[in-house]
């Protein structure tokens, strides 16, 4: 058995923080996830950082690989500039292996692992009918080499991460990146989780709207096509109910890769983490997608468990999603480059701080802002200057009262020192991370 822990990272689709039925929703089913939660370190206020795009995953899967924040890490293209979590994995001995959605550049891909199988360079598509890859140790993939997977999606990169700990007899470490395209669209969960959940045994969402209440730019991207307007409680139940399947179904395949560490003796040497690239509002607040800031967009679950990782333990403090990269240098003593922006998130986990940040920023395209301290949010809103969408507007919610982002407190007069604090912050962000938005007025003129 290798001296350092393995590690497996496994990361969802639009999967919402709370949308586990350990985070408390009283309806989805999540015995995998349940059981990392129980044997684990829960961090319940992670955020991603935004989007400059309508495709969140891809900044956010960035964000991950590099842990350099939305505005340095690259899209489409890596920033090179910035060492890469699997490739500083590989460098330190680990061998690197992945499975599932790949929705970076391929020459980084090419970089960072020994090996793959089933490597879907793509976005979103038939659940059914993923077109996957071999590995290429080559790096080069062509069309033709390209065919259709024979397995619901979940299912098919499961498979291979599955044979791939079955079959490992080295005695290097190894570091497994296993990628879901679930709960993501085309919500079509298999077999008995088609039907698991009944639209109206699901609740509807406190923050139910039937349209979002003003322009907020972004009102008829794609995501926001997937359900007719205006949005009733049964449309909204329909589709949660689908989510709640594809959730469920992908729990289980987790449950098998877990399970596989077990029967093969890895699993308390094993690292185990899960998060999302983001989350969905699936009908809160009038949307259904994830290009906004309210928290059942920028929220995402993340769940470390194994050895050296505190059990049963839930951590309130503001964290990042890619604060993962310097937090899995910490537990496996792998130096930490000097480029990562991200905390490594130990010495929360240990009890030795109580926070890493103060306050957590973030950004949707030209249009939205937002900065939160944990109990007070503001969301700014622009009119885009390259669409002529959206509206000028500023949002402040009191999370600890109102957590489903309600009530607007924004023109209350005893909240504009409050508004002012905050902006000051946001505009400190902004500075930091070199947003291209930084001098633009954050209170309306």
């Amino acid at each position: 058995m290798p001296s350092r822990p393995n590690v497996l990272f496994m990361i969802a689709d639009d999967h919402r923080w709370d949308a586990i039925a350990g985070m408390g929703d009283p309806t989805v089913k999540t015995p995998t996830m349940d059981s990392l939660m129980a044997r684990g370190t829960n961090f319940r206020q992670t955020h991603i950082m935004g989007s400059l795009s309508g495709a969140v995953c891809v900044p956010s899967r960035a964000a991950v690989l590099t842990s350099a924040s939305l505005f340095r890490s690259g899209a489409n293209q890596i920033n090179r500039d910035y060492a890469v979590w699997p490739q500083v994995m590989r460098q330190a001995g680990y061998h690197t292996f992945f499975s599932g959605k790949w929705h970076n550049d391929r020459q980084t891909f090419a970089d960072s692992f020994d090996d793959a199988a089933k490597i879907f360079f793509g976005g979103m598509g038939n659940q059914y009918k993923v077109p996957v890859f071999d590995f290429d140790p080559t790096g080069k993939y062509p069309k033709d080499a390209r065919y259709i997977g024979d397995k619901f999606s979940s299912t098919l990169f499961t498979d291979s991460a599955v044979q791939f700990i079955e079959n490992y007899d080295q005695t290097d470490p190894f570091f497994l990146y296993l990628s879901f395209t679930s709960p993501h669209d085309p919500r079509t969960p298999p077999g008995e989780y088609a039907t698991m959940y009944k639209p109206e045994d699901v609740p509807v969402p406190e923050n139910f709207l039937p349209e979002h209440p003003f322009d907020n730019g972004e009102m008829r991207i794609r995501d926001e096509m997937l359900a007719e307007f205006p949005r009733t409680p049964e449309i909204v139940q329909q589709h949660i109910a689908d989510y709640y399947g594809m959730i469920t179904s992908q729990d289980a395949e987790m449950g098998r890769v877990i399970q596989t560490l077990e029967e093969k003796g890895h699993l308390d040497n094993t690292i185990v983490i899960y998060t999302a690239d983001h989350g969905l509002a699936v009908g809160q607040h009038g949307l259904f997608g994830k290009q906004n800031l309210y928290s059942h967009s920028i929220r995402v679950p993340s769940i470390f468990a194994g050895p050296g990782i505190p059990e049963g333990v839930t951590v309130d403090a503001l964290t990042y999603l890619y604060d993962v990269f310097p937090t899995v240098c910490d537990l496996t003593e792998v130096d930490c480059p000097d480029t990562t922006e991200g905390c490594s998130l130990v010495p929360l986990m240990e009890g030795c701080v109580d926070k890493v940040r103060t306050t957590v920023f973030a950004a949707y395209k030209d249009i939205h802002r937002a900065i939160s301290d944990g109990r007070w949010k503001l969301i700014r809103y622009y009119v885009s200057k390259e669409t002529g969408k959206g509206t000028d507007y500023i949002q402040l919610f009191d999370l600890e009262q109102d957590p489903w982002e309600t009530t607007n407190l924004a023109d209350l007069p005893e909240h504009a020192d409050r508004i002012r604090s905050l902006a000051a912050d946001m505009e400190m962000w902004q500075t930091e991370t070199d947003d291209f938005m930084k001098g633009t007025p954050i209170l309306p003129m």
